[in-house]
């Protein structure tokens, strides 16, 4: 089978997948879609993703965008480990913690956005670095709560989740630009939890080979 994700060293929606196939223990090809060099508007990628996005995999014949579809798919094709759990009410929070970061924190902070505030917006840098910090505490305030209420070693348990592939990729872009996660004792900790695990290391962004060091 011919597996293989596009994707971009620093993007967090291709890190989340990379964490998926690595906890699955699933071999696949990385393709580099260079995000600042605007790779990702040229004709070659969109003839496979029209909307210009990372991550894209391509799974046999298959090819899938949207970084929670392709984690969702990869689960149910290969369901050990699972990363969702067994019940439909659990299934629906670990769901919820996943979009809350998936939809609500990171589009305001996409780089595509971050972009149109400095350059169509006209705004300086130190004005696009506080809208970045403003809604990532802003959402890790209420996931804090979440967090506080944790019974186990990650969000949900002492597995790790679809919400747990959500969250460390967040607070990576949250240390690059400076967030106060000190605010955020709860999830400091159980993102350091997930940072030992030798499937979420081989998935950081500085280990990955399009790296910028």
């Amino acid at each position: 089978m011919t597996r293989a994700l596009y994707g971009y060293w620093r993007s967090s929606a291709s890190y989340r997948v990379r964490i998926a196939l690595a906890v699955k223990g699933l071999a696949y090809e990385q393709v580099a879609v260079n995000l600042a060099q605007g790779a990702q508007t040229g004709v070659g990628f969109k003839l496979l993703n029209p909307q210009g996005f990372v991550p894209y995999l391509i799974d046999d014949t298959a090819g899938l965008n949207q970084s929670l579809a392709i984690i969702e798919y990869l689960d149910e094709v290969h369901p050990d480990p699972s990363l969702l759990p067994g019940d439909a009410l659990a299934r629906a929070r670990v769901r919820a913690v996943a979009l809350q970061i998936a939809c609500d924190i990171h589009p305001l902070n996409n780089l595509r956005v971050l972009k149109y505030l400095r350059a169509e917006m006209g705004q300086e840098q130190d004005a696009v670095d506080t809208w970045y910090r403003h809604w990532v505490e802003t959402g890790f305030s209420a996931l804090e709560e979440i967090a506080e209420r944790a019974t186990g070693a990650y969000l949900f348990g002492d597995t790790v989740t679809l919400a747990d592939i959500c969250l460390v990729p967040q607070m990576w872009n949250a240390r690059r630009l400076q967030a106060d996660i000190a605010r955020f004792p709860a999830l400091v900790a159980i993102d350091t939890r997930l940072n030992a695990l030798a499937a979420v290391t081989a998935a950081r962004p500085e280990a990955q080979p399009d790296a910028v060091r």
